[in-house]
C-alpha cells in the first residue's frame, strides 16, 4: 500500500491537473504524513501554482 518518493511526486504533480482517485489520494496522504521532503515538494508546487494564477490575472 505504501508508495515511494518518486511515485508520490508523480501523484503530487498529477493532483494539480486532475482529481486523484480515492486510493491515490489515500496513498499520497499516508506518504506525506511520513515524508517531510515530499511534503515540502508539495508545498512548493502549490506556491508555484498560486503564483502562476496571480501572474495570469496580472497581479
Amino acid at each position: 500500500m505504501r508508495i515511494n518518493c518518486k511515485q508520490a511526486s508523480r501523484l503530487i504533480s498529477d493532483a494539480l491537473d486532475r482529481p486523484l482517485s480515492k486510493t491515490e489520494y489515500l496513498r499520497l496522504r499516508i506518504h506525506l504524513f511520513l515524508c517531510g521532503n515530499c511534503t515540502e515538494f508539495s508545498r512548493q508546487l502549490q506556491l508555484m501554482q498560486q503564483a502562476a494564477r496571480k501572474a495570469g490575472r496580472g497581479e
